[in-house]
């Protein structure tokens, strides 16, 4: 008898929310337009008319959602992306499927990272120990929006969860050079060989140790250079003229004590190796 009610209101929420489809889908977009997402109400008051099973309306709203979102004839359908994917989220938190879902299309289909990190900021308030969200967001930031800083903002949070992979410390630390933070970039990286779990990491991060070292003296000597053509029509013969004319103390070496390559016609200072092959 009880097996038969549970079936019972099982189909009539399938009924409901399938009128609810076939109602919405009747409304003319052409007058208000994204109306079939307009009228969705929030997830917080849809949970009371779901019989007891908001993560079977969840399911199913979440699968409109995608069928919705593949329809490009409907100019206006990214305006209420945010909306549609909050629903999915209050009736079933936990459900994760719909936070990536939905970051996906927000970034490669409205083209709007900001959408796409309000719904894994959501995915991640509700689900604070799945470091998955921060580090897409993190990803999305720093690969799509150049935006290093926020990245590692985020990276900084994924790295904090129990199981975050052990390469996430290598990206928040490599965020800091890309903003051209080199202070912090040698301290994140130091801090990586020191405690490296194996030989591997160990050499990743020496090599990104020499790259920030080269690049800052790369920085200080061509300025230097530039100056000195500045001064005296031309370029230095050597990196010695930069001593002897007082814009430098010494000429610095690489992080594996050898000189770096100068090339007096055109200015520039380089590594005699590709840091990645030492």
């Amino acid at each position: 008898m009880k097996k038969s009610k549970v079936i019972l209101i099982i189909v009539l929420s399938l009924v409901s929310f399938l009128g609810l489809k076939v109602y919405i889908d009747t409304i003319n977009r052409t007058k208000v337009p994204g109306s079939s997402i307009i009228y969705i109400p929030s997830g917080k008051y849809l949970k009371y008319a779901t019989f007891g099973f908001p993560e079977l309306a969840a399911d199913l709203i979440y699968l409109w959602a995608i069928q919705y979102y593949s329809d490009y004839s409907i100019p206006d359908r990214f305006d209420y992306l945010d909306h549609i994917f909050s629903i999915t989220a209050e009736l079933d938190p936990k459900y994760l499927d719909p936070y990536q879902i939905g970051a996906i299309i927000a970034i490669f289909e409205a083209k709007d990272l900001d959408i796409a990190f309000s719904i894994l900021d959501r995915g991640f308030k509700k689900n604070p120990d799945q470091w998955l969200f921060p580090f897409l967001a993190g990803h999305y930031a720093q690969m799509l929006g150049n935006d290093f800083q926020l990245a590692r903002s985020y990276y900084k949070k994924a790295m904090e969860i129990e199981g975050a992979p052990e390469f996430t410390e290598r990206l928040y630390a490599n965020a800091a050079f890309k903003s051209d933070d080199y202070q912090t970039a040698w301290e994140d990286w130091l801090d990586i060989y020191k405690n490296a779990p194996n030989e591997r990491t160990r050499k990743i991060a020496s090599n990104h140790l020499y790259n920030i070292k080269a690049t800052v003296d790369k920085i200080a000597l061509e300025e230097a250079v530039a100056k000195y053509k500045e001064k005296f029509g031309h370029n230095p013969e050597t990196l010695n003229r930069l001593v002897e004319a007082g814009y430098i103390i010494s000429v610095p070496k690489d992080l594996d004590d050898n000189d770096y390559v100068y090339d007096p016609e055109t200015g520039e200072v380089s590594t005699a190796v590709i840091p990645w092959k030492r």
